[in-house]
C-alpha cells in the first residue's frame, strides 16, 4: 500500500465517523472501531504538555475497548444521561489528513479537526478543535480504528464534553 492509498482509507473513515456522529447513527459509528480499540482524550498537565499515561493520570476520556463506547451510547439512548438531554447538535470538520502504511495490515494517520456544537438547552454554541492520531487495522475485510488519540487544543469548554462532540 502506498501513502496516498493509506490517506484515502483514513480520510474515508474519518469523514464517515463525523457524519455518523452528526446524524446520531451510533451503531454505525461504533462499528468503525475494533473490539479492542483504545479511545483516549488526554488532559493537559500544564500549558505545554499533555499527560502521557492514562493509567496514572487524569484523562478527559479514556476507554481501553469498544465496550466503553458502547456503554456510553447505551446511556444516551436510555435517556439516563442528564448531560445529554436534549443532545447537543454537532457538525464535524476534518482536514489535513496524512497517513502511511505501518505494515501490511496497519495504517498510521493524523488529521486536524473541529466540531461546532449547539446546545439547545442554552441556545449557545461553541467549538472544540485539535488533532487526531489514529491507528487503523485491516480485519475481516474492513479497516477499523484500533486506536484514536484526540488532542483537544481548547480544553476549557463551556459545557459537558462527550464523544459525539470530539
Amino acid at each position: 500500500m502506498m501513502n496516498h492509498e493509506a490517506t484515502a482509507v483514513a480520510t474515508e473513515i474519518l469523514f464517515r465517523e463525523g457524519m455518523y456522529l452528526d446524524r446520531r447513527r451510533w451503531k454505525e459509528w461504533v462499528g468503525l472501531y475494533a473490539p479492542d480499540a483504545v479511545y483516549w482524550v488526554p488532559a493537559w498537565r500544564n500549558e505545554y504538555d499533555e499527560i502521557d499515561d492514562p493509567d496514572t493520570e487524569i484523562s478527559f476520556i479514556y476507554h481501553d475497548s469498544r465496550i466503553g463506547l458502547e456503554e456510553r451510547i447505551s446511556r444516551i439512548q436510555s435517556r439516563k444521561s442528564v448531560t445529554a438531554m436534549p443532545l447537543p447538535r454537532t457538525t464535524h470538520f476534518v482536514s489535513n489528513v496524512m497517513a502511511s502504511p505501518a505494515g501490511a495490515e496497519t495504517i498510521e494517520a493524523q488529521s486536524s479537526w473541529m466540531v461546532r456544537v449547539y446546545d439547545p438547552r442554552t441556545a449557545k454554541q461553541h467549538v472544540h478543535f485539535g488533532w487526531y492520531e489514529l491507528q487503523m487495522k485491516h480485519k475481516d475485510g474492513q479497516w477499523l480504528i484500533a486506536r484514536k488519540k484526540i488532542h483537544l487544543q481548547n480544553d476549557l469548554v463551556p459545557a459537558a464534553m462527550d464523544f459525539y462532540a470530539l
